[in-house]
């Protein structure tokens, strides 16, 4: 199948957004937009996790489009040991980078961004490979009428009305803390937490939908895909009104609104680039042929900057940043966001050695 351009185009992209958002120079001074929201709401970093999702769905439907309902032991072997992949990587990030060298146990954050990915992929690629396209309509919708409604209106095992407030009377909360108690991201939650898992499965297959269209022979797909985008959206901040759009509780209407945006911003570089042929994002290809390895490379290089420290009382981060990025005149803000932006022409000109020399690691 010939690449969709756009599609690799969105993949790094959204790798670039999410190494923008992980690594400013200093994080006491940072742009609110790529902050994400404090709790209900949407700011451009609460897009790039879904994002990502998204098109991991839209790889599955391209990759197992041809063994639906014949999938051998050996596809799920695969699909197995990619998703273990995942989560060790992921783990390991946890294990390695906030108490090295001396790991505790008992504090590790057993959630995170990588094990939510191969957690997700495995599942979603399971049910695209098991169910029809009508089936997975159906699970999806009512996966997220009852996500709303377990959230929103079933009691607690405490006898208390749950909220969808951040706190105890939080139903991912309460979960999370039951299952993950002293392994979370914080004590009263865990954005990538055991019951917000779910919701993102739906993510995921709104990619695999989308996905089949993009690769189909329906005529004024861009339209279909335009419709569906904005549909979408609308829907979700409807929504919204009843299940606030909220990145942490991975929200029905979270996933709605950020599905229809990725869909209307794949539909605007899919008609540039696959159909006008505009070739413009060939930095962001690259960085997409090795997205989760470049990811993974920034958060260890990243936090190792923080970990080594040039004295007993500053970073190897912080040293930079000071010496290279601060100066008079200048705002902190921007003197932060140039360090990311610095930070990204690094692994865009990494990306570039590896795509040249035909390095594709695969994961």
């Amino acid at each position: 199948m010939k690449r969709v351009q756009s599609v690799d185009f969105l993949r790094g992209f959204t790798v670039v957004l999410m190494i923008l958002v992980n690594t400013p120079g200093d994080w006491n001074h940072v742009y609110s937009l790529l902050l994400h929201a404090d709790w209900n709401g949407l700011t451009l970093a609460d897009f790039v996790f879904p994002f990502f999702l998204f098109i991991v769905g839209i790889s599955i439907s391209f990759v197992y489009k041809n063994k639906k309902g014949k999938a051998n032991a050996s596809v799920y072997r695969k699909i197995f040991i990619r998703s273990f992949k995942l989560i060790a990587l992921g783990i390991f990030l946890n294990v390695f980078l906030p108490y090295f060298p001396f790991i505790k146990i008992e504090a590790i954050r057993i959630p995170g961004v990588l094990q939510r990915i191969g957690i997700v992929f495995c599942i979603v690629s399971i049910l695209y490979l098991s169910f029809s396209k009508k089936q997975l309509l159906y699970i999806s919708f009512f996966m997220l009428l009852g996500y709303w409604l377990w959230l929103a209106y079933i009691p607690l095992p405490n006898g208390n009305l749950p909220t969808l407030d951040r706190g105890a009377d939080n139903w991912a909360n309460y979960v999370d803390y039951l299952l993950l108690k002293g392994h979370m991201w914080q004590p009263d939650y865990d954005p990538e937490g055991v019951l917000s898992t779910l919701p993102s499965i739906i993510t995921t297959l709104i990619g695999v939908f989308i996905g089949e269209i993009l690769v189909s022979k329906i005529k004024q797909k861009l339209i279909l895909l335009t419709t569906i985008g904005v549909c979408l959206v609308i829907t979700g901040y409807v929504w919204s009104i009843f299940f606030p759009i909220n990145k942490a509780l991975w929200s029905s209407s979270f996933v709605l609104v950020t599905s229809g945006y990725a869909t209307l911003f794949l539909v605007i570089f899919h008609y540039l680039m696959d159909n006008k042929g505009y070739n413009f994002g060939n930095l962001f290809k690259y960085v997409g042929a090795n997205a989760i390895s470049i990811y993974f490379l920034s958060m260890v290089f990243a936090n190792s900057l923080y970990l080594i420290k040039v004295d007993s009382q500053i970073s190897i981060h912080q040293f930079l940043f000071e010496t290279f990025f601060v100066y008079d005149g200048i705002a902190m803000q921007l003197s932060s966001l140039f360090y990311a932006l610095i930070v990204i022409g690094f692994y865009i000109l990494f990306a570039y050695f590896l795509y040249k020399r035909k390095i594709f690691i695969k994961v």
